[in-house]
C-alpha cells in the first residue's frame, strides 16, 4: 500500500510539471467525480472522438422481390466502426416497367427475362467489381463515390458499345457472303413495274393540309446491371446518415446546400405536398381508350400531412360506398354548358368499378369520360361536407403518349375520337375552365410535342401545374450543359431508377430550382418496401411527392415515413410553411421577381 501511495504521489508531482493541454485537464476534471460505471462510459464516448473515421469494407448485392413480386436489388453496406466490421444500413431499389397497358404475352416474357438478367448482372457488379472499388472509402464522402461509380458505368457502356460494333461486323461480313453467292443466280423479274402505287400514296399523304406530328423519340437503352449503381448510390447515402447520427434528409440537405457533415442541418425544412392517387382508371374492354390515367387528390397546404390524409381517407371510403352501390345515388349533375346538358349522366350510369386494388394501392374505374368521373367526385366530397378546389384538389395524370395514334397523326382520347396536338392544348383549356379544382395535369402531352406544350403553358400556366414525367425522359439525358432537355412545363418528375446517383438528382433540382420550376419526386411502377423515396424528397425541397395510393404496403410505408418526418420537424421546430405558387409564362405576365398566383386558402371545418 506503501508503495502505491508513493508512485502515485510521484506520477502527481511529475503531472504537475508537465504541460497538460487545457481540453484534456478539463475532461479528466469532469471524470474524477463519476462513479466506475460511469467513468468507463464517458472515457468509450471521449476517446471515441479520436478513432478513426468509419470506411466501408464490404458491398453485399442480393436479388430480392418488390412490391408486386418482380426481381430487383438490395445493396448492404458494411462498414469498419472502431476495429469492427458492422453491418450499416441496406436499400432495395425500385423498378420502373415500360410495358404498356394489354402489352402482348410475348413483350411480357421478353420483358421479365431481361429484369431478371439484368437483375442477376447488377448483383455480380456489386458483389465483385463495386466492392472491390468502394472498399476503404468513407461512406460520408458521396461526391467521392458518386463519381467513381459514374466512371465505372461509363466505363461498362463503352464496353457494350464495343461489343454491338463487333456483332454488326460480323452481321455485315455475313451479308456480303450472302450478295456474292446471290450474284451467281439472275433475279427474279418484277410482277408489275413498281414504284407507281407507291407514288400515288406519297402524294396523297402531301395533299393533307395538317402538319405532320414529330415521331417518337425512340426509348433510351437501359444497360443490363444499371441499378447496381443507383443502389449503391442510394445505400452509401444511407450509410452516411447512419454514420453521422442524422436522418437520411438531413445528410441529403446538407449534401445539396454543399456544407460539411461537422455542420448543423438546415434550420428550416419544407415537407413535399402528397398527390395520392384515388383512382387508376384502366379500359373497361379491349377497344375502349381513356384521357385519364390517375386522378389524385392533394390537400390544401393549411393542414398538416396527418390531416390532409385522414381527409383523403374519408374521401376515399365514400368513393368506395358510391362505385359498390350505385342505385343509392343520385344522379350527378352536369356543369350548366352546352356540352354538359348534352351529355345525360342518368343514361350513362356511374363509372364501373372493377372492384381490386391496382398495383399503385388505389381503386380500379373505367369511365365513358372524363366530365363524368369528375362529377362523381364532386358528389362524393359533397356527401361528407367537402369541397373541391377548397378543401382538397386534384391532379390529373393524362399520358398523353399512351394516346397517340401514329398512322392518323392524332390522340384517340376514346374510341373514335381523335384530336390533333393543337385540339388537345383547347381541350384542356376548356377543361380547366369548367372544373378549376384541378391544379396539376401531368404529361398532357408527348414530350415530342414542343410546341404545344409552350402553348399550353402560357394558357393554362397561371392556373395550374404542367408537369412532365414521361416527357422529362431517363434522368441520365436530362442534363445538357446545365439545362433540362424537356419541353417548357412547370415542373419534371424525377424518379429513383437504374443508373440514377443521388448526387445527379441534387445537381437536378438546383437546376430545375434555378429556373423557376418544381421538382417532384416519382414512385415507380413497381415499388419496394424501402422508404429511402421520402428523405429523398424531403431533403431534396420537393414541391410534391407521388407515392400511389392508401393502400399496399410498399405505398403505405412511405405515407408512414412522411408523416413520421412531419411530427420530427414539428417537435424541434424545424418544419417550415408550404406554399402552393403558380408561374405565368406568357410574355405579358408577371416578371420573374413578381410572386406567383397562391392557391385560395380552405375552409376550416
Amino acid at each position: 500500500m506503501e508503495e502505491a501511495r508513493r508512485r502515485r504521489r510521484e506520477a502527481a508531482e511529475y503531472y504537475r510539471g508537465q504541460r497538460v493541454p487545457e481540453r484534456m485537464e478539463e475532461a479528466l476534471n469532469a471524470l474524477f467525480p463519476l462513479r466506475p460505471g460511469d467513468l468507463y462510459g464517458e472515457l468509450a464516448n471521449y476517446l471515441s472522438k479520436y478513432s478513426k473515421a468509419p470506411i466501408i469494407c464490404k458491398l453485399v448485392g442480393r436479388k430480392v422481390l418488390d412490391g408486386v413480386g418482380q426481381p430487383t436489388l438490395e445493396v448492404e453496406i458494411y462498414c469498419t466502426v472502431k476495429n469492427y466490421e458492422q453491418r450499416i444500413c441496406s436499400t432495395v431499389m425500385s423498378c420502373h416497367s415500360r410495358i404498356p397497358e394489354n402489352a402482348l404475352p410475348e413483350t411480357i416474357e421478353a420483358d421479365e427475362k431481361e429484369r431478371n438478367d439484368s437483375v442477376n448482372a447488377a448483383v455480380e457488379w456489386v458483389n465483385e467489381s463495386l466492392n472491390t472499388m468502394l472498399r476503404d472509402l468513407e461512406p460520408t464522402d458521396q461526391c467521392q463515390v458518386d463519381k467513381m461509380l459514374g466512371e465505372y458505368f461509363a466505363n461498362k457502356v463503352e464496353e457494350k458499345k464495343e461489343i454491338q460494333k463487333q456483332v454488326e461486323k460480323e452481321e455485315e461480313e455475313e451479308e456480303e457472303a450472302e450478295a456474292i453467292l446471290a450474284v451467281t443466280s439472275p433475279p427474279p423479274s418484277p410482277a408489275s413495274p413498281p414504284g407507281k402505287k407507291k407514288a400515288a400514296k406519297a402524294g396523297k399523304k402531301l395533299s393533307v393540309e395538317e402538319r405532320p406530328i414529330p415521331p417518337a423519340e425512340p426509348a433510351a437503352p437501359v444497360l443490363c446491371g444499371s441499378l447496381a449503381i443507383g443502389g449503391t448510390s442510394l445505400a452509401i447515402a444511407k450509410a452516411g446518415a447512419t454514420i453521422s447520427h442524422i436522418p437520411l434528409y438531413s445528410h441529403i440537405a446538407l449534401l445539396k446546400h454543399d456544407q460539411s457533415q461537422l455542420q448543423e442541418p438546415p434550420e428550416e425544412i419544407t415537407l413535399p405536398l402528397p398527390m395520392v392517387t384515388l383512382l387508376n382508371c384502366e379500359k373497361t374492354s379491349p377497344s375502349k381508350l381513356k384521357l385519364v390515367k390517375e386522378v389524385m387528390l392533394i390537400p390544401p397546404v393549411q393542414l398538416s400531412l396527418r390531416q390532409g390524409i385522414e381527409r383523403i381517407l374519408h374521401i376515399q371510403k365514400e368513393m368506395t360506398r358510391l362505385l359498390e352501390s350505385p342505385g343509392k345515388m343520385p344522379d350527378p349533375q352536369p356543369a350548366e354548358s352546352k356540352k354538359g346538358k348534352a351529355q345525360n349522366p342518368g343514361k350513362k350510369g356511374l363509372p364501373q368499378f372493377l372492384k381490386r386494388i391496382s398495383h399503385l394501392g388505389c381503386l380500379t374505374t373505367g369511365y365513358d369520360d372524363v366530365e363524368q368521373l369528375l362529377l362523381v367526385m364532386q358528389t362524393a366530397c359533397s356527401n361528407i361536407g367537402l369541397q373541391l378546389g377548397t378543401d382538397v384538389y386534384l391532379a390529373i395524370n393524362c399520358a398523353a403518349h399512351e394516346l397517340m395514334d401514329y398512322d392518323k397523326g392524332k390522340y384517340e382520347i376514346l374510341t373514335g375520337t381523335f384530336k390533333s396536338p393543337d385540339e388537345m392544348v383547347a381541350m384542356y383549356e376548356e377543361l380547366i375552365d369548367k372544373f378549376p379544382f384541378i391544379i396539376a395535369l401531368i404529361d398532357p402531352l408527348r414530350k415530342e410535342d414542343r410546341e404545344q406544350w409552350s402553348n399550353i403553358c402560357c394558357a393554362l400556366g397561371s392556373k395550374c401545374y404542367l408537369i412532365a414525367e414521361d416527357a422529362a425522359t431517363c434522368i441520365s439525358k436530362l442534363k445538357i450543359d446545365q439545362n433540362i432537355n424537356t419541353p417548357m412545363c412547370s415542373g419534371v418528375v424525377l424518379k429513383y431508377i437504374n443508373q440514377t446517383k443521388v448526387s445527379d438528382l441534387i445537381e437536378l433540382t438546383g437546376i430545375l430550382n434555378g429556373q423557376r420550376r418544381i421538382t417532384m419526386l416519382g414512385s415507380p411502377d413497381g415499388e419496394s418496401s424501402d422508404d429511402s423515396l421520402v428523405d429523398l424528397a424531403v431533403g431534396l425541397g420537393a414541391r410534391f411527392i407521388k407515392l400511389g395510393g392508401l393502400s399496399r404496403g410498399e405505398r403505405v410505408t412511405k405515407y408512414n415515413r412522411l408523416l413520421a418526418i412531419e411530427e420530427e420537424l414539428a417537435k424541434n421546430g424545424n418544419l417550415r410553411e408550404t406554399k402552393l405558387e403558380f408561374v405565368a409564362f406568357a410574355e405579358e405576365s408577371q416578371p420573374e421577381n413578381q410572386p406567383s398566383d397562391e392557391l385560395p386558402p380552405p375552409e376550416q371545418n
